[in-house]
């Protein structure tokens, strides 16, 4: 295939959102209409809202911004743990971030970032597929060794999940942004980014965290209606006035770097307080879903090991399970 012909090599010729003519793509890309017709169907197959219109062609509905590593690495903060021994990789397809990290983490540098524009096989808690098109959102993996076992772990997605509440609250206005147990960001009670943590290593340590993040940017309707669960966007959050993506991502990678640093450091206390300003279910009625079947009881925090603590009954439980669903009323 010749490298003009490429999804993504069209989809850079209508990321500024500015309509272009079939005829105008074919001349530009020295290809045929039919050529352009075809990878115009596989950008749409990819989730694309890509518009034709009589008398002005194809465009986009808004401009995107596709990720650029350079432009990440430059707008990594100075003080950012590690830019200058960590790389950051950007891919245009993968499988998905975590197994392109399990396949090259020997080899990589603590802190290595790793983003894809698309994925084939994206995951989230529970195996549940994570979907998003190509400009779209933002998803990534960092990968950081532990002296520790994974035991000592317990409560890594938690901090993750201040972290990047953190650095998507330093760029954009998202007041009702708030963090659900164990991994999951939330706005407006519906679900806007997931943390997934895979450790690999020995009992007793050493062992080796991959920490992925998945985060909508604009969720269309029709993807949000295969979801098992109420989504929402970062764009509805922001009144459609989205951050600088490239920023987005820096800030990301530089707030998760430095959270995994701290982690090794201080463990889940150093983030205990950040989390209950932002906890979704503090004080809050939620049903649990889990071998027991369905209990009721309200949202009583976490303890100092990470684990939900709910009240039932007038008496206070710890829940640790991640095979447990915990859900509000309402959702």
């Amino acid at each position: 295939m010749k490298p003009g012909l490429s999804t993504q090599g069209l989809l850079q010729r209508l990321a500024n959102g500015e309509a272009l003519s079939g005829e105008a793509l074919a001349e530009q890309l020295g290809v045929t209409r039919a050529a352009i017709w075809k990878q115009i169907a596989a950008l749409r197959a990819l989730g694309l809202p890509i518009e034709a219109r009589t008398g002005s062609g194809y465009r986009l509905p808004w401009a995107i911004e596709l990720l650029d590593a350079q432009a990440i690495t430059t707008a990594l903060p100075a003080a950012s743990p590690g830019p200058a021994q960590a790389p950051v990789h950007v891919h245009w397809e993968l499988d998905s971030t975590q197994n392109e990290l399990a396949r090259t983490m020997a080899d990589a540098p603590d802190l290595t970032a790793v983003l894809a524009e698309t994925q084939r096989a994206g995951r989230g808690r529970r195996g549940r597929g994570w979907q998003c098109p190509p400009g779209m959102g933002i998803m990534l993996s960092i990968v950081k060794r532990f002296e520790s076992g994974p035991a000592a772990l317990t409560g890594l997605s938690i901090a993750m999940g201040v972290c990047a509440a953190q650095a998507i609250q330093s760029l954009a206005t998202a007041p009702s942004l708030r963090l659900k147990w164990p991994n999951d960001l939330v706005a407006g009670g519906e679900k806007l980014a997931g943390i997934l943590i895979e450790v690999d290593g020995e009992y007793d340590g050493p062992c080796i965290a991959r920490v992925g993040l998945g985060l909508n940017l604009r969720l269309r309707p029709e993807l949000q209606a295969q979801l098992d669960q109420p989504a929402t966007d970062l764009a509805s959050q922001c009144g459609g006035l989205l951050p600088d993506r490239n920023q987005l991502a820096a800030r990301l990678i530089a707030q998760l770097r430095a959270g995994l640093l701290r982690f090794e450091r201080e463990g889940l206390a150093a983030f205990a307080d950040d989390f209950s300003r932002l906890d979704c279910l503090l004080d809050q009625p939620l049903t649990l879903h889990g071998a027991q079947g369905a209990q009721h009881g309200k949202g009583r925090g976490i303890d100092a090991s990470g684990a939900l603590r709910v009240e039932i009954n007038g008496q206070t439980v710890a829940v640790y399970s991640d095979k447990v669903s915990v859900r509000r009323p309402s959702q």
